[in-house]
């Protein structure tokens, strides 16, 4: 289904993979973020600007704002989470 949804936006095999990696990556971010602050807060904002481009790309291929709200929701609480990171480090 993934892919079929990433062809429908027009992005390469490539693109797919590399999204996968980072999305792997931002996970095992957060979860050493438990031990490892500075990491939590890199991987949210990764995952933050992330949903950003997956945003934009929505808005390019004309999707509804429907489709498009839950990347928008995903950066908000993203974002949330990058703030949340910076406080701690404060």
């Amino acid at each position: 289904m993934m892919i079929a949804e990433f062809k429908r936006f027009g992005l390469t095999d490539s693109q797919r993979i590399i999204t996968a990696i980072l999305q792997i990556l931002g996970a095992m971010g957060l979860l050493l973020s438990y031990f490892f602050v500075h990491i939590g807060l890199l991987a949210a904002m990764g995952f933050t600007v992330m949903m950003l481009v997956a945003f934009m790309v929505r808005i390019k291929i004309k999707d509804s704002v429907v489709e498009s709200i839950p990347s928008m929701l995903f950066m908000v609480i993203n974002a949330w989470l990058t703030l949340s990171f910076y406080n701690l480090l404060q």
